[in-house]
């Protein structure tokens, strides 16, 4: 299939998630306002509903629709092609991507109606403009400039936070943002912001280069920031077309399938273990072989030529039904649910309201009376869940914090053998001249901070699972809670009304949670992933972009600097006692362990002691955001619940209320808030059955 004919394709199917999120969108904000205008009625009338907390949540998610994308993240390694990927992406030499110069900056590229570059800057000044020209003059870098900022740790623009890119590309305009990253191995400090990217992103397209398959570099951010995270990551191995151009025989086909079966073999044996979803082998709709290069320059001699044999459309078909078919659906189910629970939550209040219209002051006090044991016991549900959720807070803080003290603490055990692969090589006479001795101590200093940041990154990732646990642990505490909740609710409908509650036997479990509790098991997530900024937390609960940030927290840099500038010293003294002569080299390695070892274990229980409280306290923290957006909304509920009976019973102290008036409005609030949401229903099936 044609590269014109899949991105065809591609953009048709964007369109039809556009559609069916701005009819979506639309949807909430009718019934928002429906909502909205209903409370302010109820001021004159029977009074509010309470429904303060719905019409809130409804606005947020119709927002967040309207203005919905799908976020691409571009990962690899400095020189893999990146830019020129993505150049051929769009079907124009945009993006920096010249033989030397390397991108420096952080990329947002999205739909503009005019080609603009807007540079941020971090100290609050304000953003600057820039044509295309002068921003890929001003902010690329000569890769030996990179590799220098790299060993002194710094970062090529320190004052600048971020680009953003406009564009008329009909793929951009469809609802697709790529966000393009500098190197992997550009700074350590850089490694650590494309990582708070990431769980930002709904995919990563991680680019690798055929010529240099998997590097150190690759395998080792592979490891320490992708692996075991859930992501969703495509691979593409650019320059494939240049296996031809190594072989001594270009023509000689025999030689080319075999070098490239190589490849692949190689590749697949770097890269399988990111490809495995649930338990299912993805790798064939996860890793393409691609040349950028050729893409580009058919393209920009005529933008609809077929990219046969480039493994863009291979790509793009890929892309699209990860887009369109997954993520999609899921963004519009999570509205849908939402909807129903508001619908859901504006009839229990209207049934509640209807049977005491024509009820006297009298009888509606003893009935609101009648339920106060049964609002105690909401308050005891909530209680329940908020002692659960902090104890068990107290629990994974410690033990995080100490599975912190213990993997430190033990490092010295496999010292040896984990840090030959980032020992740098010792030649004769390193030790002789002062100006290659320096040079060494440089890359020991950048080979030693390296294994420790691998190392902790290592240790984050076994914490992020131990929070999974937790956090899965809490979902299912949160439905059980929702349960008992529902039932007391019911009750207190049943005794203010006198009529029993029933459900129909295809109502959902998450139909009947109360909203909270949705909420709280994560089947409703009002956040909007946010490229720009430092915290990335968008308006809802993220505790993975607390735990994403524990290395920054816990003052890694520092640590390392301090303990480091201590252990260098007797390092170089051994050595140089050594003199590093011609047989000495395995000696001086050997050396440079063992002297690296007993320097470093002497500190490392400082480390583990001073960084225990802040690792304690960033784990903390992410239960607490969690516990106070539960009781929030529990409160919040109640709150409603009881106001909704304060509020009938103030107006009928005060007015005589029109009894077929009042119904005739309160029928027509539910029947227009149900047709609202049983219109999202009819856009998400009729969208599971367009892109079917």
């Amino acid at each position: 299939m044609s590269y014109k004919v899949e991105t065809d394709r591609f953009l048709n199917d964007l369109e039809k998630v556009a559609q069916a999120r701005a009819k979506v969108a639309m949807s909430l904000s009718k019934m928002a306002d429906t909502i909205a205008q209903a409370e302010s009625q109820g001021k004159q009338t029977s009074g509010e509903l309470g429904l303060e907390r719905e019409i809130e949540d409804i606005k947020v998610a119709s927002k967040n629709l309207s203005k919905g994308v799908f976020r691409l993240l571009v990962l690899g390694d400095m020189k893999r092609g990146k830019s020129t990927f993505l150049n051929a992406l769009i079907g124009e030499n945009l993006l920096p991507s010249d033989v030397n110069p390397c991108t420096a900056l952080l990329t947002v590229l999205r739909y503009g109606p005019e080609k603009k570059v807007t540079v941020y800057f971090k100290d609050g000044k304000s953003p600057k403009q820039l044509d295309f020209k002068s921003f890929k003059q001003d902010y690329t870098i000569d890769p030996a400039e990179a590799k220098k900022l790299e060993q002194e740790k710094k970062l090529a623009f320190p004052d600048v936070d971020y680009a953003v890119v406009e564009y008329p590309l009909p793929l951009l305009e469809k609802g697709v943002e790529i966000v393009d990253s500098p190197g992997l191995n550009d700074t350590e400090a850089r490694n650590e912001l494309s990582l708070g990217y990431i769980n930002n992103c709904h995919a990563i397209l991680f680019v690798l280069r055929a010529s240099q398959p998997c590097t150190l570099g690759e395998r080792r951010y592979l490891e320490n920031y992708i692996k075991g995270r859930g992501l969703s990551v495509f691979f593409m191995i650019n320059a494939w077309d240049q296996i031809r151009e190594s072989l001594i025989d270009p023509d000689d086909e025999e030689e080319l399938q075999e070098a490239e079966d190589r490849l692949r073999k190689v590749f697949k044996a770097n890269l399988a273990e990111y490809c495995v979803i649930d338990g299912y082998d993805v790798y064939d709709e996860r890793v393409f072989e691609v040349s950028a290069i050729k893409a580009l320059r058919k393209r920009l001699k005529d933008p609809n030529v077929s990219l046969e044999g480039t493994g863009f459309p291979e790509f793009m078909g890929a892309l699209n039904i990860f887009l369109t078919k997954e993520r999609a659906i899921s963004e519009i189910r999570q509205a849908r649910t939402l909807s129903r629970q508001a619908s859901h939550r504006v009839r229990e209040a209207i049934e509640r309201r209807i049977p005491l219209l024509d009820r006297s002051v009298k009888e509606l006090k003893e009935r609101i009376s009648s339920v106060e044991p049964e609002f105690n016991k909401l308050t005891e549900i909530r209680d329940r869940f908020k002692d659960e959720i902090q104890s068990l807070r107290d629990r994974k803080a410690r033990a995080i914090a100490d599975s912190f003290r213990t993997y430190v603490l033990n490092l010295g055990n496999t010292f040896e053998t984990d840090f030959l692969r980032y020992q740098p090589e010792i030649q004769f006479g390193d030790f002789l001249d002062g100006a290659r001795r320096q040079a060494f101590e440089v890359g020991l200093k950048q080979a030693f901070e390296q294994y420790v940041n691998d190392k902790l990154s290592a240790w984050t990732l076994t914490a992020e699972q131990e929070m999974n646990v937790a956090f899965t642990q809490l979902s299912k505490s949160a439905a059980n809670y929702g349960a008992s909740y529902t039932k007391v609710t019911d009750k207190i409908t049943e005794k203010i009304t006198g009529q029993k509650i029933s459900y129909s036997s295809n109502t959902s479990i998450e139909d009947k949670s109360p909203a909270w509790a949705n909420w709280a098991m994560g089947l409703v997530s009002l956040a909007s992933g946010n490229v720009a900024g430092a915290a990335l937390m968008g308006a809802g609960f993220d505790w993975k972009n607390i735990l994403l940030n524990l290395i920054a927290v816990i003052g890694i840099s520092v640590a390392v600097s301090t303990v480091f500038g201590i252990v260098l010293g007797p390092i170089t003294l051994a050595l140089v006692g050594l003199g590093i002569g011609v047989f000495q080299a395995d000696r001086a390695r050997k050396e440079v362990v063992k002297a690296a070892k007993k320097e470093l274990v002497k500190y490392l229980p400082q480390v583990a002691e001073q960084q225990w409280q802040p690792i304690h306290d960033a784990v903390k923290q992410c239960f607490d955001a969690y516990e106070k957006e539960v009781s929030d909304r529990i409160d919040d509920d109640i709150k409603s619940r009881k106001a909704e009976l304060d509020n009938l019973l103030q107006q009928k102290e005060s007015r005589e209320i029109n009894y077929k008036t009042e119904l005739s409005r309160l029928n027509n609030i539910e029947s227009d808030v149900s047709s609202q949401s049983q219109n999202i229903e009819s856009v998400y099936q009729d969208f599971l059955q367009a892109i079917a």
